[in-house]
């Protein structure tokens, strides 16, 4: 419940369906970096969560089938800060956006046509600038 990920009003993945793993992170820091686990990974199974219907998980398989694992495993690295809690919530925080941006439907385009003026505006301009290029070709003739 305390580390339940609320992607939004609808859909809430169950902590119970997370696998957080700490590890060695990388980078500088010194001594400090070589004897802490502050690097967090969050793994999440797609195919077998219970936070999402059939249409989300097919839209999310779908959005998110480069990052997924052979087994449907997303997975979530953080190493920005020195402390593993504050890496802890940013990897959370980082599943819920990146499922969040999954889930958008895109809207869908209206095909529309442009008016007869517009269309005629547009020719008219068309039309003045080729007047003007053909004006600079003019030969000018002194007599």
């Amino acid at each position: 419940m305390k580390n339940d990920v609320v992607v939004n009003d609808h859909v809430v993945i169950p902590e119970q369906e997370l696998e957080i793993t700490t590890s060695r992170a990388g980078g500088p820091g010194g001594q400090h970096v070589n004897k802490t686990d502050s690097r967090i990974t969050v793994r999440w199974n797609v195919y077998a969560t219970m936070a999402l219907n059939e249409t989300q998980k097919a839209r999310v398989i779908q959005n998110l089938q480069s990052q997924l694992t052979t087994e449907g495993d997303v997975m979530v690295h953080n190493s920005q800060s020195r402390s593993q809690l504050d890496n802890k919530e940013a990897a959370l925080a980082n599943l819920a956006a990146l499922v969040r941006k999954a889930l958008l439907v895109p809207k869908r385009r209206k095909p529309t046509q442009a008016s007869r003026s517009a269309k005629a505006a547009r020719v008219d301009e068309k039309k003045h600038r080729g007047g003007i290029k053909q004006m600079r070709n003019k030969k000018v003739t002194y007599d």
